[in-house]
């Protein structure tokens, strides 16, 4: 039995964002060195060198406090944001559900955040160790959205090694309609065009709730500005059968009922694109038959969330670990030679 299974009851008679909260505020405490990772987890994706395939995905440290926290808990690669431009509140409390019969967590935060200026001076203090992604979003009230992300790419390309353009919060009004063809081609042109010369990688997140015909779009869009990965997929406003009775809260969907549908749209995402683009994959991946499944599947990199809410701090290494494993029982080398073998 793990530590973390002991004082999970305690924490979940704890309202779920103020849990959040103090898991950030512990967090702190964790010393910063960075473990050392399987070699043959290692990997190289839009020019970064990736020690592991597996990440943390935006959303649980949004004002990029504690990612080196992250980081030293076995993390590849750290994901933060959504950073808006301007500091906002978001939606209104209570915003964030445990559904624990599920494993699931619905919430409607509304890209709250305390804005980019904060989080750009922060990670400009840091050591530029490990891989740190920034994600970035629109106002709420922003009369250009599409500025807004070409300011987000200017602000904080100097402080990541990769961003991302996160179009696919259900929790914006609004927002996902940047995914149709036309308005992604101009927030596209825009981002890079803010990119600086020698930039970082821009990544594009996507929702799981798509059609086929907007995969192709997207896909196609994304080939053509030269988007250098596509994150699939962001959480869902569907709602598959669910026991919990806060099931019928409104907001974005993750955890593992969310795992057949991202594994679905990851294979429509990678039989689009062909194999062109790297995709990384989110949603419902708990264990290191998850992580190996997404990455037979087509995706080089692995996001983790709302599991991290029931199995804990360190579920990144033991995803790793059992991701190793799996390597050994199969008999393959290394990670790479895994990418997209379902696809071949």
């Amino acid at each position: 039995m793990s530590l973390y299974s002991l004082i999970r009851p305690a924490l979940f008679t704890l309202d779920a964002e103020r849990a959040h909260g103090l898991a950030l505020a512990a967090l702190k405490a964790v010393p910063k060195s960075l473990p050392a990772h399987d070699p043959r987890l290692a990997l190289t994706v839009a020019g970064l060198d990736f020690p592991s395939p597996i990440g943390l995905a935006a959303g649980l440290d949004k004002d990029a406090e504690v990612p080196d926290a992250f980081l030293a808990l076995g993390f590849g690669f750290v994901e933060v944001g959504t950073l808006t431009p301007l500091p906002q509140v978001g939606n209104p409390r209570p915003r964030l559900f445990r559904l624990v019969e599920d494993e699931a967590v619905i919430n409607r935060m509304g890209f709250n955040n305390h804005g980019q200026d904060a989080a750009h001076a922060r990670l400009a203090k840091r050591a530029r160790r490990g891989i740190v992604g920034v994600n970035v979003g629109a106002n709420k009230d922003a009369t250009d959205r599409i500025a807004d992300y070409a300011a987000g790419i200017a602000k904080m390309a100097d402080v990541a090694d990769y961003l991302t353009i996160n179009i696919s919060s259900p929790n914006t009004p609004g927002l996902r309609a940047l995914q149709e063809a036309a308005a992604l081609d101009e927030l596209l042109a825009g981002a890079m065009a803010a990119r600086p010369a020698g930039g970082p990688p821009i990544f594009l997140k996507v929702a799981p709730d798509l059609a086929q015909a907007d995969i192709d779009a997207i896909a196609r869009v994304a080939i053509d500005r030269r988007v250098d990965a596509l994150i699939v997929a962001n959480t869902t406003i569907s709602r598959p059968p669910l026991a919990s009775k806060l099931a019928g809260e409104a907001g974005g969907l993750s955890g593992a009922p969310l795992k057949a549908l991202a594994l679905e749209r990851l294979r429509d995402f990678r039989a689009a694109t062909g194999g062109i683009l790297p995709l990384i994959a989110a949603g419902g991946i708990a264990s290191g038959a998850d992580a190996l499944a997404r990455i037979k599947a087509g995706a080089s990199l692995v996001q983790l969330y709302s599991s991290l809410v029931y199995n804990g701090p360190f579920l990144a290494r033991r995803i790793e670990k059992e991701l190793a494993a799996l390597l050994t029982l199969e008999d393959h080398q290394n990670i790479s030679g895994v990418i997209g073998l379902d696809c071949r």
